[in-house]
Formats: C-alpha cells, sequence, structure tokens
C-alpha cells in the first residue's frame, strides 16, 4: 500500500480517532504508587476495547500494586516480521487548574489542537498505534504485539521485572515505542538516545536547636551554608557538571538552536545558558544536576536564627549509556568526600532508571527514516531525549536483538506535564501515517531478505 494511499485511509479515520482520543482523555487516568483505581480501570478497558476493534486478540496481565497491563497480538502473515507497540494510558495529575485555559480533562479543539491532559502525553500515541492498524484494516503485513501500561509516569511498577519473565508476549523482531515525538512541529524525529535518571538527597545536622544569629552566627556552624557550599562545588565556572565520573560526549547528530531551546524553556531575556560545548551534549549525551527539592526558613517571616538543619534533593540525568547507579555513586562519594568548613554532609541514595542508546544501523532503522520522511515530507532529524523512560531500557534487555523506534505524537511546543498540553493533528495524523507505512515498508525489506 502506498503512502499516499495510506494517507487517504487515515484521513478518513481522523474524524472517528479524534473521538476516540477525546473520549480517552476524559477520563482522568492519574497513577499513583500502589494504587489502582477506579479511572485507571476505566482507562485499561476503554483502550483494551479500542485495540481489538483494531484486530488485536487482547489480554489482560494483573501484576502486584500496578495498573493492568494490556497484551496482545495480531499473527503475523507468513515470512513477516512482528511489531511490538508500546505506549501507556496514565497520565500525570493536571497540576493547578487555574493555569488552564479550559478544565485538563474536558478536550477541546482549537487552533488545529486537541488540549487537556493526556492528549500528548500519551494517549494520542495510543489511540496512533489503533489508527495504524485501522489504515490497514486490522491487517497489517507484519505481526503486531501490544504493551499497553498504566503505571508509566509512576516507574512502571513490576512490569519491568516481568517483562523477561514472559518471552511469549513481547518477543518481536522491532519495537514502536509510542512517548515521544517531534523535536519541534513539521520536524519528523526519531529519537535514538535517552538519558537515565537518579535522585540523591542531602542532609546536614549541626546545631540541636535553632541560636539566634547574633549570639551565634561567626561561629555557629550553620548547617544551610555548609550544604550551600557542597552544592556549589557541583558545577564549575561555566555550569558544567564537575563531578568526576560522569560521562559526557559531544552529540553526534544534529541538535536544536540556541534561540529555540531558550523559547522552548522560556528563559528570560538578557539571561544566559548554563555550560559549555555543544547544547546536544549539555541536554542528551552529558550529565546536569538539578536541585529539585531544599528544605530552609523561608523568606517572608525568617527568624534572625543559625540553621541547625538543612536537606537537598539532587536530580542527576545521567548519559545514555552510562549505569544510573554508577552515576549516583559518584555523586554520593564527590559529596561525602567535601566536608566544607569540617563539617560532614550525608548523601543518600534514591530512586534511579537507566538511560538507552538505540542501535540504528538495521532495516528498522531504514524502513523508518523512509516512513517518517515520506508522512513528514521533510527530512527526519535523529535527536535524543534528556528525560528518562526507563521502561524503554527494560523492554531492550528483554528483547536485546530487537530494534527499538522512539516516536510519538508530542512536539517541543506540547507542555506535556504543564498547563495546557495539547496535541496537533497535523502531527497526530502523520505519526498515524508513518507508523502504517513503517510496517509495508519493514514487511517489504525482510521479505527481500535484507539484513
Amino acid at each position: 500500500m502506498t503512502d499516499s494511499t495510506l494517507r487517504e485511509r487515515t484521513r478518513g479515520l481522523m474524524p472517528q480517532l479524534k473521538q476516540d482520543l477525546a473520549d480517552l482523555v476524559r477520563i482522568p487516568s492519574v497513577s499513583a504508587p500502589g494504587q489502582v483505581g477506579a479511572t485507571l480501570l476505566q482507562a485499561f478497558e476503554r483502550t483494551s476495547e479500542l485495540l481489538a476493534g483494531a484486530g488485536v486478540e487482547v489480554g489482560r496481565v494483573d501484576l502486584p500494586d500496578t495498573a493492568p497491563l494490556i497484551v496482545g497480538h495480531i499473527p503475523a502473515p507468513e515470512g513477516a516480521p512482528t511489531v511490538l507497540l508500546y505506549s501507556h494510558y496514565d497520565v500525570v495529575a493536571p497540576g493547578d487548574e487555574r493555569q488552564w485555559d479550559t478544565p485538563p480533562f474536558e478536550p477541546v479543539e482549537r487552533d488545529g489542537a486537541i488540549y487537556g491532559r493526556g492528549t500528548a502525553d500519551t494517549k494520542s500515541n495510543v489511540i496512533a498505534h489503533v489508527g495504524a492498524l485501522r489504515a490497514w484494516g486490522g491487517r497489517p503485513p507484519v505481526g503486531v504485539k501490544i504493551c499497553i501500561e498504566g503505571h508509566e509516569e509512576i516507574g512502571s511498577g513490576e512490569l519491568t521485572r516481568f517483562l523477561p519473565t514472559a518471552p511469549e508476549l513481547f518477543s518481536a523482531d522491532a519495537l514502536i515505542i509510542g512517548d515521544t515525538g517531534s523535536i519541534s512541529p513539521g520536524v519528523p524525529t526519531l529519537t535514538t538516545a535517552l538519558r537515565g535518571v537518579a535522585n540523591v538527597t542531602l542532609e546536614v545536622r549541626t546545631l540541636e536547636s535553632g541560636k539566634h544569629s547574633g549570639q551565634y552566627g561567626g561561629a555557629a556552624p550553620d548547617a544551610l551554608i555548609a550544604l550551600i557550599a557542597a552544592i556549589a562545588t557541583l558545577h564549575d565556572e561555566h555550569g558544567d557538571v564537575a563531578v568526576a565520573g560522569l560521562r559526557r560526549n559531544e552529540w553526534p547528530g544534529s541538535e536544536q538552536s540556541e534561540q529555540e531551546f531558550r523559547e522552548l524553556g522560556t528563559v528570560l531575556d538578557g539571561v544566559p545558558l548554563i555550560g559549555s560545548g555543544g547544547l546536544g551534549s549539555r541536554i542528551w549525551s552529558g550529565p546536569a544536576i538539578t536541585v529539585i527539592g531544599l528544605d530552609a526558613a523561608p523568606v517572608d517571616d525568617a527568624v534572625n536564627a543559625v540553621a541547625p538543619h538543612a536537606r537537598a534533593v539532587l536530580n542527576v540525568r545521567v548519559h545514555p549509556e552510562q549505569d544510573a547507579g554508577e552515576a549516583q555513586a559518584a555523586v554520593i562519594e564527590h559529596v561525602r568526600a567535601l566536608r566544607p568548613f569540617g563539617i560532614e554532609i550525608e548523601a543518600q541514595s534514591g530512586a534511579t532508571g537507566d538511560g538507552f542508546s538505540a542501535a540504528t544501523g538495521g532495516p528498522a532503522y531504514r524502513a523508518a527514516l523512509g516512513a517518517w520522511s515520506d508522512a513528514w515530507g521533510a527530512e527526519v532529524t535523529m535527536a535524543g531525549s534528556g528525560g528518562s523512560i526507563p521502561i524503554v531500557k527494560a523492554l531492550s534487555e528483554a528483547l536485546p536483538e530487537a530494534e527499538a523506534l522512539l516516536v510519538g505524537t508530542a512536539d517541543g511546543y506540547a507542555n506535556i506535564h504543564g498547563p495546557n498540553e495539547r496535541v496537533l493533528l497535523s502531527e497526530f495524523e502523520n505519526a498515524i501515517v508513518a507508523e502504517a507505512d513503517f510496517f509495508g515498508r519493514y514487511a517489504e525489506l525482510l521479505a527481500g531478505g535484507m539484513p
């Protein structure tokens, strides 16, 4: 089936696909650790129905303290490869709803986009899988397996440990991981690297209680100043991470422009970016350390007292190919060796998640380059992602021979996890056409014996 035929079919499907997306977005399927509430189950049921209607023989897997997993398959035609389709039906909470122009779980179409929590992250990717199967009438030229989860936003629960135990459910030649998207609207993007993540909690105790800063300040050990001094050593004068043992290399592919990055990051005029070297190495193939939490006395109603206790949480982003635990240990070792003013800084390990680096030389990538380029009418960009999707590493380890394609319906301006999240209808449609076209190209490549 030609790209133009798939485009025509997809456009005919779009009214129903938009309705299906809106129905799914209306379900407030916010995930939380150790909880499987009614809305998650409702989203599970609706997603299962949509996949079944697209030709999938759907099944359910229940895991401890984890939202039910949707599995399923469409048998492969003789000699054809099998493709595993991954996404998730859970979402993050909407946050302060006063910052939304419209209610987050009441999807609204305007200005060529659908707004609502989960539209881009990542219910439109769930529907993109459905749409690509519908474009082939439920009988694609490849075999299909399904892995749609409901706890991705909180680390995937028991799924990461379950994957290696059930190869019959997940074994495939290629993975389409629908949880990313275009680097910017109109730029077809294959995400080839994800940074890992590790958290470290720092804590300082110096006094039994706060003491008057006039009477004791200057000699009494200030816990907050000691903590600030320790945090200041994590970066050099350029803003680059200064912790030994954290891997970094220059990003080999194309990068965002600084202007676009500043716009996406809402960087204030006149404020410089931090770090040196290429932008890609700073946000995709190098480490980053961010203070994401700090216990300190508030400025309002401040009291003249020496701080007896201070804490901070560091979020460490890790090179895609470095073990997250190794990077975390390097940060902990760095901090524990500091002893600012002779004061000990306690450092404790938190959650970790390994990154991912894709192999891009196989037939699935060759098929994807053609499919995504034709769907958007533009050259494909190979990009990294500074964010982490730990399930990708788990899938790649469970299926080491499968090529992994990280793609999706979102774009850099989709505002995922923020207010007024949206998916552009043009990106949504293009993603469906590309995935459907990939099925045909991939089947043809392997049928022709191309390695």
